[in-house]
C-alpha cells in the first residue's frame, strides 16, 4: 500500500511503478514530512527543471468539507504573499483519485518553495536555548514576515516553533497559513466542534476565548515564541485545559528568572508582547521588531515595555526584585571565600576530602568555582550542637505560632465587630492620565478597578477621559470605572484601486480623510497600468481614524525582464507575456543548442524597462545541411514517327496500256527530336 494519497493501489502484476505526476507537470518525491492534516512531499517542476515540496491532503481527510475548506484556504492565503520570510506558493491544483470502491475523490495539493533546513522546534530540541541576541535576531524576522502579512489583511493565527524553519544560511521562513483568515473574517471564532484553534502553549487570550482577533493575536504568539527561545520554555507550562487558563489569567514570570543572564530589554520586550489585554500589548509588528533591533543595538527599548517590565516587578514584589537582582549578578566573576573567615582552627568547619571521581589537580580558571565550592558539605559542625540549635529554633517557632494564634481569637472576639464604620477613602482625579497609571493609584488606594470602557475622542489612545464617580468620598473596596480614548471614530478606507491617483486622493478627501501623502510610492506590478493606484495603506477597508496618514502605492509602469535566455521559446514567451512585454523572434541556425532554445536576449535579465517594451529573442534553429546528396533522374524520350501519306497517281491508266508502276519512296527519316517527331513532305507529283 503507498503513501501517496493520490494514488491508487498498485496491481501485483505490474512492474516498478511510474514515478507519479500532478498537474501533467509536478513529479512526487519522497516524503519529507508529515502533519495533521497533509503529507509533504520533495518534487520535482518538470516545466522548470527545478525542485519543490508538494503538500497533498490526506485522502481520508479528502471528503471531509472542514478539512477541504481549510486547505484551500491555506492555498489563496499563501498564494497572494511574497516575501523573503514566508515560504512561497507556486502553483496549487486538485487531482481525482479513485477510492477503494471505485468511488471518485478529489485530492488538493499545494506546490511551494522547497527550503533546506529545520524547524525552530528541532533547533530547540537540539540547543534547548538560543543565544539572546540570536533569538532577537530570528524573532524580529518573523515580525517583518507577520507585518506583511497583516498589512494584506491576513492573521496567521498558529505562530509556533513548527512553523518557522532556518536554513543553514541564518535565513527564517514562516510557513502553514492553514487556519490563517482574513481580517474581515475575524468574527468567526476557532471554538467550534472540529475547528483548529492553535497549539495552546502559543494562544493568545483573546484566541482562547473565541473572540475576535487582529494581527495583536499574532503578536501574542511571537511573545511565546521568544520566551521559549531565550528561557528554553514557555511562559507557561501544564495540560491544554490548564493552559488555557493560565493564558487569560495567571501573569508571566520575566525570562530571566529561569536563565542566569539576560539583557533586561529582552525581558521587557517579552513580558510587554505578553501582555493580556490586546490594547496593552504591541499594536503593530513593527513596532515590535523596532524594540528587538533596539535592543541588540544597546538603545533603549519603548517605555511601553519597560512600563510592562515594572508592572511585573511590582506584582512579584520584593522577591521579583530579589530574583531580578541575583539574576544581573550572576555574571559577576565568583569570589572565593577568605579562609580566615570559614576554615581552619576555631572556625568549628573542617575542610572537606577528595570526592572519588573528581581530578583536584587540574588547574583552576578564573571566574570558575573551585573544588571547595563545587560540592556541599555536610560536616560542618558536630551533629549534637546542630541538634541543640534546630532544636531552639523549632521552640521558637512554635512559641510565635502560638501566640499569633491566641491573638487571632482575641481579635475575633474583642476586636472590631461588623457594627464599626466602615473606612471611607478619599478618590482622587485620574482624568488625563494613561490607564496603567490611574488603575495603579485606586487600586493601591483599596478601590476595584473593572475593565475600562473606550471612548471615541481626540484625546490620545489609552488616556482616561472620564471617571465614575469623579471624586469625592467611598468605603473601601468600592468600584471605580474608567472610561479611556479609543481615539477619533474610526472609518473605514475606501477601496481606490484602479483608479487614477488625482481620481483616488479627491475619493479620499471627499469620505473624510485628511491626511494623504502628497508623494505616493511607486510600485513595479505588471498587472497594473501606469499611474493607476494599486492599494493604500492603510488597506482598504479597514478602519481608521479620520487623521491617520494614508499612502497611495501607484504603478510605476516599469517592469522587470525576466532571465530568457536557454528557455524554450514558449516558455520564453509565457513569461513576457505575464510581465506585460512584446517579443519579436529573430531564428540563428546553428548546432550549439536544440532548436527552439533562447541563444540571447536584446534586454538584459533584471533590467527594468516599461511595459509594453519589444524584447528580440535569438532562437537556435536547424543547422545547414554540409552533405549533398545527387540524385540521378532518368529521362525517358519516346519518338512518334508517322508514316507518309499516301501516293496517288498523276494519271488514270487506261485499262489497255499497261503501266509500270513507279518506283516506290522510302519514307525519310526523321530529325530526332527530345519528345517529338515531324513526318517528311509528300514527294512531289510528276
Amino acid at each position: 500500500m503507498t503513501d501517496d494519497p493520490t494514488q491508487g493501489v498498485p496491481s501485483p502484476t505490474s512492474g516498478p511503478a511510474e514515478p507519479r505526476v500532478l498537474g501533467g507537470r509536478y513529479e512526487i518525491g519522497e516524503l519529507v514530512g508529515r502533519g495533521g492534516m497533509a503529507d509533504v512531499h520533495a518534487g520535482h517542476d518538470l516545466r522548470l527543471g527545478r525542485t519543490v515540496a508538494i503538500k497533498i491532503l490526506r485522502s481520508e481527510l479528502a471528503r471531509d468539507s472542514s478539512f477541504l475548506a481549510r486547505f484551500r484556504r491555506e492555498a489563496q492565503a499563501a498564494a497572494g504573499l511574497n516575501h523573503p520570510s514566508i515560504v512561497g506558493v507556486f502553483d496549487s491544483g486538485e487531482e481525482t483519485t479513485l477510492e477503494y470502491g471505485g468511488g471518485p475523490v478529489h485530492v488538493p495539493y499545494i506546490v511551494m518553495e522547497f527550503v533546506e533546513g529545520k524547524t525552530l522546534r528541532e533547533l530547540l530540541n537540539e540547543r534547548k536555548v538560543f543565544d539572546p541576541d540570536e533569538a532577537a535576531r530570528v524573532t524580529a524576522s518573523v515580525l517583518s514576515a507577520l507585518e506583511y502579512a497583516h498589512q494584506r489583511g491576513l492573521v496567521h493565527r498558529d505562530i509556533k516553533p513548527a512553523n518557522v524553519m532556518v536554513t543553514p544560511a541564518g535565513a527564517v521562513k514562516v510557513m502553514d497559513f492553514g487556519i490563517a483568515r482574513a481580517l474581515a473574517d475575524t468574527a468567526a471564532t476557532m471554538t467550534q466542534t472540529q475547528a483548529v484553534m492553535g497549539t495552546a502553549r502559543y494562544l493568545s487570550p483573546e484566541q482562547a476565548q473565541g473572540l475576535d482577533v487582529d494581527g495583536r493575536s499574532d503578536l501574542y504568539s511571537v511573545g511565546c515564541l521568544l520566551y521559549e527561545l531565550l528561557a528554553g520554555r514557555t511562559p507557561f507550562q501544564g495540560d491544554p485545559v490548564a493552559l488555557v487558563y493560565q493564558h487569560l489569567g495567571e501573569a508571566p514570570k520575566a525570562p530571566s528568572t529561569h536563565l542566569a543572564v539576560l539583557p533586561q530589554a529582552l525581558d521587557a520586550i517579552t513580558l510587554h508582547a505578553l501582555e493580556k489585554k490586546p490594547g496593552e500589548r504591541y499594536q503593530t509588528a513593527g513596532d515590535f521588531r523596532a524594540d528587538l533591533n533596539a535592543a541588540r543595538a544597546d538603545e533603549p527599548v519603548s517605555a511601553a515595555a519597560l512600563a510592562s517590565y515594572s508592572a511585573v516587578l511590582g506584582a512579584v514584589g520584593g522577591a521579583g526584585a530579589a530574583a531580578i537582582a541575583r539574576a544581573e549578578r550572576a555574571g559577576a566573576e565568583t569570589q572565593a571565600v577568605p579562609r580566615g573567615e570559614g576554615y581552619g582552627e576555631g572556625s568549628g568547619v573542617r575542610e572537606p576530602g577528595p570526592v572519588p571521581g573528581f581530578d583536584r589537580t587540574g588547574p583552576v580558571h578564573p571566574g570558575e568555582p573551585t573544588d571547595d565550592e563545587r560540592w556541599e558539605r555536610t560536616d560542618e559542625m558536630p551533629v549534637r550542637e546542630r541538634r541543640h540549635r534546630g532544636a531552639a529554633l523549632l521552640l521558637g517557632v512554635l512559641a510565635l505560632l502560638a501566640v499569633a494564634g491566641v491573638a487571632w481569637v482575641l481579635f475575633q472576639v474583642l476586636g472590631p465587630g461588623a457594627d464599626d464604620d466602615p473606612v471611607m477613602v478619599a478618590v482622587p482625579s485620574t482624568v488625563g492620565q494613561t490607564e496603567a497609571r490611574a488603575r495603579t493609584e485606586l487600586i493601591a488606594l483599596g478601590f476595584v478597578v473593572p475593565d475600562a470602557t473606550p471612548r471615541s475622542s481626540d484625546a490620545p489612545e489609552g488616556e482616561v477621559i472620564e471617571q465614575d464617580p469623579p471624586g469625592g468620598t467611598l468605603e473601601e473596596g468600592s468600584t471605580v470605572e474608567l472610561f479611556v480614548s479609543s481615539g477619533p471614530e474610526a472609518i473605514p478606507v475606501p477601496d481606490v484601486s484602479g483608479m487614477e491617483e488625482q481620481a483616488a486622493r479627491d475619493r479620499l478627501v471627499r469620505d473624510g480623510f485628511t491626511n494623504v501623502r502628497a508623494e505616493a510610492e511607486e510600485v513595479d506590478d505588471p498587472l497594473v497600468e501606469k499611474g493607476l493606484v494599486i492599494s493604500t495603506d492603510p488597506a482598504a477597508d479597514d478602519e481608521v481614524e479620520p487623521d491617520r496618514e494614508i499612502v497611495l502605492s501607484v504603478s510605476s509602469g516599469q517592469v522587470e525582464v525576466p532571465e530568457l535566455t536557454g528557455r524554450n521559446q514558449n516558455d520564453a514567451v509565457v513569461l513576457l507575456n505575464e510581465v506585460r512585454l512584446t517579443w519579436i523572434i529573430t531564428p540563428q541556425r546553428t548546432a550549439a543548442a536544440d532548436p527552439g532554445t533562447v541563444l540571447e536576449q536584446s534586454v538584459e535579465a533584471g533590467d527594468k524597462v516599461d511595459q509594453g517594451t519589444e524584447i528580440e529573442l535569438l532562437v537556435a534553429t536547424e543547422p545547414v545541411q554540409t552533405e549533398t546528396q545527387t540524385q540521378t533522374q532518368v529521362l525517358e524520350t519516346t519518338v512518334t514517327v508517322e508514316p507518309p501519306a499516301p501516293v496517288q497517281p498523276t494519271t488514270p491508266v487506261e485499262p489497255t496500256t499497261p503501266v509500270e508502276p513507279t518506283t516506290p519512296v522510302e519514307p525519310t527519316t526523321p530529325d530526332p527530336a527530345p519528345t517529338t517527331a515531324t513526318p517528311t513532305d509528300p514527294p512531289d507529283e510528276g
